[in-house]
């Protein structure tokens, strides 16, 4: 039986990252994935969700400048769109597979072997897999790693079919562009979706949120940016609303609601898409046989390592943070818990995170709710997109930047969004000073690129120092400076003092 240093179960980004890792110390690894590789981040996820959002965009744009440019609005091939989804999920695909290919052919002192199969844990070092063929195959390994990914949650009182109601696994079934769609659950999946139906001009949606607010996790003024925009893109978003039933009658989707108010409403629509969350994908591995600790939200660990000391979890199956780069940063930082010795805790406070609406949305540490949960108390600057010279040469100002800091004299980053184009592109450099926990000093006089949005980091960094060149008195309706303390928040223009 062949044994090797690390088993990998899963080949999703937390998967390939953390073989990755092992290759750097010159292991012998096997990676096991039951379906296709690099997971749901390219498949279902990620890169899929995110290639419909670019084209959804792109004839988004067409359509706001078609008097401009004295153009019709576009008759977009719904076939067209779907192959260039499925070109981009089939090149990454290629792409990680031939590096893997290329790597087991290589004499470098280590070796990769990828297996398609189902895998089954029988001992903590001993993993049954089960081919296609319905051949099993056994082997040994030191470590094991799993990372077997999520799936969307279903609930039980809805009939997908995969066709007329489906998940967001479901999209690649589609043949056309419905003319109406549902979707279930206004978290960032559900936003996503919403955004690019809406964008593509072929779709009427609705919008289901339980609360009065679309993204309950994020802050007023970034939520109404977002809700405003879709609405202009006809999103009938159903407020304070509860789903008490959905069927499927006559090849359509029938609803009904009932919001806080009493009211009970039908609608019919043709399609309906359900998007409340991801389960993890634990099922079948034998992790109860040999003792790992699961609860209901997946594999129980600590710091990447669950309750068998070889046995290793990292990405979805923790349900900690289900995105690409976290799952990456668990699966490399496990490998060199095993191997080696981590320069670094594995900290999420730095973590950086777009969602893909209309506009794009960068985020990273805390958003004024979470500081004010946390009970911490913070000084914070807003800056208008109207201020940055870059967005004005875009023709789009719609947006603004928000950094929050602590309310003394280090003033340390606690936590910034920015709401507008390119925003995913201004925000590492505020992620590298949460993680070393620094002050705003050194962002204030470094040189930005000219025009760029980050320009719009470093005017707002000026201003919490109190040397903008734009001043908040001045232009109460583009800037704002604020000291926030118990949840309450309060003007202060008052300058520093040059010396």
């Amino acid at each position: 039986m062949k044994r090797f240093d690390l088993c990998v179960i899963g080949a999703g980004p937390s998967g390939y990252a953390a073989a990755m890792r092992a290759v750097d110390y010159g292991k012998n690894v096997l990676i096991i994935e039951r379906d296709t590789i690099g997971g749901a981040g390219v498949t279902n996820g990620a890169l899929s969700s995110k290639t419909w959002w670019e084209l959804a965009r792109n004839v988004d744009l067409v359509h706001k400048n078609k008097k401009r440019y004295n153009l019709n609005s576009p008759d977009v091939n719904f076939q067209a769109l779907k192959e260039e989804v499925d070109s981009a999920v089939e090149e990454r695909k290629e792409l990680l597979f031939h590096h893997l290919e290329k790597l087991d052919k290589l004499d470098n002192g280590y070796s990769v072997t990828y297996v398609k199969g189902n895998a089954k844990l029988t001992s903590p070092t001993s993993i049954a897999i089960t081919k296609t063929s319905g051949l099993v195959e056994n082997f040994e390994a030191d470590y094991i790693i799993l990372a077997t990914g999520s799936r969307p949650r279903e609930l039980p009182q809805i009939p997908v079919d995969g066709k007329i109601i489906f998940t967001s696994d479901g999209i690649g079934t589609l043949e056309n562009f419905p003319k109406s769609i549902v979707i279930v659950g206004a978290g960032v999946i559900g936003c996503e979706f919403a955004t690019i139906f809406s964008s593509l001009h072929k779709t009427k949606v609705h919008l289901i949120d339980k609360g009065a607010n679309i993204l309950p996790f994020e802050d007023t003024d970034v939520v109404h940016v977002i809700e405003k925009n879709m609405e202009n893109h006809g999103v009938l978003i159903h407020r304070n609303s509860r789903m008490i039933r959905m069927e499927i009658i006559e090849g359509e989707v029938e609803y009904e609601l009932e919001y806080t108010s009493g009211l009970k409403e039908v609608f019919r629509v043709e399609k309906a898409l359900l998007s409340v969350g991801r389960v993890p994908n634990y099922e079948g591995l034998g992790l109860e046989d040999i003792g790992v600790e699961l609860d209901n939200r997946g594999v129980i660990d600590n710091d990447t390592q669950t309750s068998i000391a070889n046995i290793y979890a990292v990405g979805d199956i923790t349900a900690d943070i289900a995105l690409v780069n976290v799952g990456e940063l668990e699966g490399r930082y496990a490998v060199e818990r095993i191997f080696g010795k981590p320069s670094r805790k594995l900290i999420y406070e730095n973590i950086s995170t777009i969602m893909f609406l209309n506009p794009e949305i960068a985020g990273v540490g805390l958003n004024q709710k979470q500081a004010e949960a946390k009970g911490i108390d913070y000084k914070m600057a807003v800056v208008d997109y109207a201020c940055i010279p870059r967005a004005v040469s875009k023709r789009n100002t719609q947006g603004f930047v928000k950094m929050l800091v602590t309310n003394d004299d280090k003033m340390k980053v606690l936590g910034m969004r920015v709401v507008g184009n390119h925003a995913s592109s201004a925000i590492q450099a505020v992620a590298l000073l949460i993680s070393v926990n620094a002050g705003i000093e050194e962002l204030a006089e470094c040189v930005h690129p000219h025009p760029s949005i980050t320009e719009g980091i470093q005017e707002c960094v000026r201003l919490l120092m109190g040397k903008s060149t734009f001043k908040p008195e001045a232009l109460t309706d583009k800037l704002a400076l604020k000291v926030c303390e118990n949840g309450i928040c309060r003007n202060v223009y008052a300058h520093a003092v040059i010396t």
